[in-house]
């Protein structure tokens, strides 16, 4: 973790999360999204000597601070937490085994919103990057000069739900045919001027830099694929905890728990006794769980995180 303060991040959720996976001393768990091991740090201090911890992150800072974690009971994977069968299947001693507990924590981190150089913030002028893995893949500015204005409107609307969609995607497209949006403050002030009223407390920029980070890393994309995979490499009675920042995320993630939760729909005159009856494959945890006032005061990114749970049946 950086010595400088304001890039110190503070985990959402740290112990309602981990509680949430019931941690066993030996038992296999993955923390998908290592961001800066503030969960893996309390899972790792849950588990004994013979337990293991394997954690992704698509980020390759996030990877070269959690070298500093010199723990062998940890394994430290660059990988989207989309890739978390291949990678489990990668891992000799783990490969045929199944996990005790899987946690995603699928918001930003403090370090990638307050770094210029990343270019996911508006707040600060740096070149519109936007990339969660910074080694591969296209920038927002790249998309933003090749990108037809119905897709940009698409994009604006879909992820950030952008009621001006239309006004800022004819914007963008009319200003990078005189100049290449290149940077963050390029950006803000090109959607500020297309936007004619917002929310008050709520920067013009908010819904635009959002959809286009979302499009960039394809975030829902990523979520979609993992939640299956976790599911399958879990053991009976293991935990998925997830935590969203976002009602797209939440969205997803809550039918995805709801529909594992049910039996599976059979034809109506399918002459099936109750015991050949196909079971469902999850059972929910408790009630969606939100931080408590006095973590959302400390830590103001806190505030839209919701925490779903689901057990392996």
């Amino acid at each position: 973790m950086s010595g400088c303060a304001s890039l110190k991040h503070q985990s959402v959720l740290l112990q309602e999360a981990v509680e949430a996976l019931a941690i066993k001393p030996d038992g296999i768990y993955v923390d998908a999204t290592f961001g800066r091991g503030g969960h893996s740090r309390e899972i790792l201090a849950r588990l004994g000597s013979a337990g293991r911890l394997i954690a992704l992150d698509r980020d390759p800072q996030a990877i070269a601070a959690g070298r500093e974690l010199n723990d062998a009971r940890l394994t430290l994977v660059h990988a989207a937490f989309s890739e978390l069968g291949a990678v489990l299947d990668s891992l000799e001693r783990l490969a045929a085994k199944r996990v005790e507990g899987i946690l995603l924590d699928i918001g930003m981190s403090s370090p990638q919103l307050d770094q210029a150089e990343r270019g996911f913030s508006f707040r600060s002028d740096g070149p519109l990057d936007m990339r969660m893995d910074t080694s591969r893949g296209q920038t927002a500015a790249d998309w933003l000069e090749q990108a037809t204005q119905p897709e940009i409107e698409r994009v604006l609307k879909n992820y950030g739900e952008e009621r001006f969609a239309h006004a800022i995607a004819k914007a963008l497209v009319a200003a990078r045919g005189e100049c290449r949006i290149a940077t963050t403050r390029q950006l803000a002030t090109l959607v500020e001027k297309a936007v004619r009223t917002r929310e008050p407390g709520q920067h013009p920029a908010t819904r635009s830099f959002q959809a286009i980070r979302i499009h960039v890393n394809q975030e829902l994309e990523e979520l979609s694929l993992a939640l299956p995979q976790c599911v399958t490499r879990l053991a009976t009675g293991g935990r998925l905890a997830v935590i969203s920042f976002h009602s797209l995320e939440d969205r997803i993630v809550k039918r995805f728990m709801r529909e594992q939760s049910q039996p599976p729909q059979m034809p109506r005159r399918l002459p099936l006794r109750s015991a050949e009856m196909p079971r469902p494959l999850l059972r929910l945890v408790g009630k969606a769980q939100f931080p408590q006032a006095a973590e959302v005061a400390a830590n103001p990114r806190a505030r839209s995180a919701v925490l779903r749970v689901a057990e392996k049946l």
